[in-house]
């Protein structure tokens, strides 16, 4: 009987170990250090998606949404959470090697500038005679030029202080510049953790209103995963697509599954960025129309033609080349209803 009762053990263990075995791994990167606008992943892989589409997805934090762009293309990571206009330069540059988004999540740009409302800037046009701080590389300070032109500034009359993205928030709280060039969905938060009211003491111009259309950060994948194994890229897509819609009913779901990942984040503030998140850079007419995930590809060509501008690139991707809809589920399955909780 012993002998039989180890038998069945050791069959389990056998079997358990072949299941494992069959999971595809996938090392996935997030944009920058947890935050609660990642909840969608986390929720995903606490909740048995991502093992439900037979994948093991092992999340790392990331170093900028642009960064995801480059740890992809250099195979450290399979996938990841970040920015398709650094897809869009890439792409034009190094088209064997660029990744290519699978999921639009962030449909509107968080690229901003914010100046105090005490700093006498009321309008884009007062920016001029005005000092702003810019991180050098960032895609808000190197698109400026592009939307002074789009917007009939005087750029030669705009001064620019470059400076570390970190000492953005405190160099306008402390007046040493007019306006930064930021994130909203990151400068928002640096000033509510420098004990600032972001609604109410600062003033925010985001590039999506003054002509410069662009997408944002969704999930990438490796043209090597893409082609070695699409049905992990859809099972990849298909969980994540679960998280999100569920994420946007139940945000304290969301926010369980980030502690679980992270448990020395600030859960307040970054339930705070998560609805940030849906409110200013999901949810959107666009969004509404086609579903979380995709994209428009007349507008997606306007953008690429705005970075191409913008970087100077000397050529122009298409589409196609920097975003793929092969993997989407169903418009059905996509349908994203944000409810504040």
């Amino acid at each position: 009987m012993l002998r039989n009762v180890t038998a069945a053990l050791l069959g389990l263990a056998l079997s358990a170990g072949v299941a494992t075995a069959q999971e595809t791994t996938i090392k996935f990167t997030l944009g920058w250090k947890t935050q609660g606008s990642d909840a969608a992943f986390f929720y995903a892989k606490d909740n048995g998606f991502f093992k439900e589409e037979g994948l093991n997805v092992v999340i790392d934090q990331g170093e900028g949404s642009g960064a995801t762009v480059t740890r992809v293309m250099s195979g450290a990571y399979d996938a990841g959470f970040g920015d398709v206009n650094a897809i869009i330069q890439n792409a034009s540059t190094k088209p064997q090697d660029a990744p290519v988004m699978v999921y639009m999540m962030w449909n509107q740009p968080p690229f901003a500038i914010v100046a105090k409302k005490t700093s006498g800037i009321n309008t884009i046009k007062d920016f001029e005679g005005h000092t702003l701080g810019g991180a050098q590389g960032t895609p808000t300070t190197r698109l400026l030029p592009v939307f002074t032109r789009k917007n009939g500034l005087d750029g030669e009359k705009i001064k620019i202080s470059n400076m570390a993205p970190n000492l953005q928030e405190p160099m306008l709280i402390k007046g040493d510049i007019d306006a930064a060039l930021v994130f909203n969905i990151t400068s928002y938060f640096n000033l509510v953790l420098n004990r600032q009211d972001p609604d109410k003491d600062f003033k925010w111009f985001s590039f999506g209103d003054y002509g410069l259309d662009l997408y944002s950060n969704g999930v990438m994948v490796s043209k090597k995963l893409i082609a070695s194994n699409p049905k992990a890229v859809a099972g990849l897509v298909r969980a994540i697509n679960k998280g999100a819609i569920a994420v946007a009913k139940d945000q304290n779901a969301g926010m369980k599954a980030a502690l679980n990942y992270d448990n020395l984040i600030d859960v307040a503030v970054e339930k705070r960025r998560l609805q940030y998140s849906f409110d200013k850079l999901i949810v959107s007419p666009e969004m509404k129309e086609i579903g979380i995930g995709d994209i428009k590809d007349d507008r997606m060509t306007r953008a690429i033609g705005i970075v191409v501008e913008g970087y100077q690139l000397a050529r122009a991707p298409t589409p196609a080349e920097v975003f793929s809809r092969e993997f989407l589920p169903p418009r059905a399955e996509r349908e994203l209803v944000y409810t504040a909780n």
